[in-house]
């Protein structure tokens, strides 16, 4: 018998991109989809592409078996937390579970946090850093789509104490990353042909990021300068990820270092040649570029996914799938689409 699976808040990118993964994967079926604004019509109304689900967008989550939640922070902690009464296991896609800290989550999200004893249950879903918890979970933060980048980037280096504490992170996004939400700086006329740095005082994920490099080496304090970009693509985000070493390595030192840590792993590559965005597009890979500037002996990581595959949706899966035991690569053996 297939697993039982639902999605909160469909609607969505995150949400949308779940139901064209999960609809081939072959151990699932999707028996629910919901949608606040959308409750009452066909999934086939509001997405044409998924029209072979031939299914409702309900109000309220039916009895499933995992339930995956695409809705915005705040909004996401409440349905999660009532999956789980009912006795679902539980992604969460937005960032309601990823820090441990609530006070922290509250500075960061201007909202109390409504369960704050679930913020210690929850297991922080980088399967390639926390695979034997997400095995024993029933609550899972998905990571945030930079935060994954990044983590998997900068992991090798600071589990060798290879770097310094001095950390500096430059990200480029493409629009599907803000979400469906309108917004003037995602209109066609304004972020075609133009780049633009945002949130320069400080991005929700950076607190992600620098608790979870602080757990990857607690003997490191991670310093983080964290600076993201929007450019006129819709999916996928590059990291370019710089930090001073400890001690003298080569390029091909570094090159041996991360590829042994690496081996193994289904959806992390380490390539030979920095990435471009288009190599994952609707894939769930990551690929990872590691090199040092002799000049000024410093580690250079350049690391790229599809936000909404690898960095939400995709990540989600993978999650799922070891969740339930089943193989980590089930229904995500995609290859990139190109050009």
């Amino acid at each position: 018998m297939k697993t039982r699976v639902g999605i909160i808040n469909v609607t969505g990118y995150a949400g949308s991109e779940l139901a064209r993964l999960l609809y081939r994967h072959p151990e699932v079926e999707i028996t629910c989809v919901t949608g606040r604004s959308a409750a009452g019509q066909s999934l086939a109304e509001v997405f044409p592409h998924l029209a072979d689900m031939d299914m409702p967008i309900a109000a309220e989550l039916d009895d499933v078996n995992v339930a995956f939640s695409a809705l915005p922070q705040v909004a996401s902690a409440e349905a999660c937390i009532s999956a789980l009464k009912a006795g679902a296991k539980v992604i969460d896609i937005s960032a309601d579970f990823r820090l441990k800290d609530p006070a922290e989550y509250q500075q960061w999200y201007k909202a109390v946090h409504p369960a704050p004893e679930l913020l210690c249950e929850a297991v922080y879903g980088l399967t390639e850093l926390y695979r034997p918890q997400v095995a024993k979970a029933n609550l899972i933060a998905n990571p945030g789509c930079f935060p994954t980048g990044v983590l998997l980037a900068l992991a090798p280096a600071l589990k060798e104490g290879i770097i310094g504490e001095d950390i500096i992170i430059d990200s480029k996004s493409g629009i599907s990353g803000a979400g469906r939400t309108l917004g003037m700086m995602y209109h066609f006329c304004e972020a075609n042909e133009n780049v633009l740095a945002y949130s320069v005082d400080g991005h929700r994920h950076l607190p992600e990021m620098v608790q979870e490099l602080r757990a990857i080496n607690p003997a490191i304090s991670p310093k983080v300068t964290f600076l993201p970009h929007l450019i006129p693509m819709t999916r996928g985000i590059l990291s370019s990820c710089y930090a001073p070493l400890a001690k003298d390595m080569t390029k091909e030192q570094v090159r041996e270092l991360y590829c042994t840590s690496y081996k193994g792993e289904p959806f992390v590559r380490v390539v030979a040649a920095p990435p471009q965005t288009k190599q994952t597009q609707a894939n769930n890979y990551c690929l990872i570029y590691p090199t040092v500037d002799p000049r000024t002996n410093r580690l250079i990581v350049i690391s790229c996914l599809d936000n909404l595959v690898k960095g939400a949706a995709g990540e989600a899966i993978q999650n799922m799938n070891i969740m339930l035991g089943l193989p980590e690569t089930m229904g995500l053996e995609g290859l990139a689409v190109y050009p």
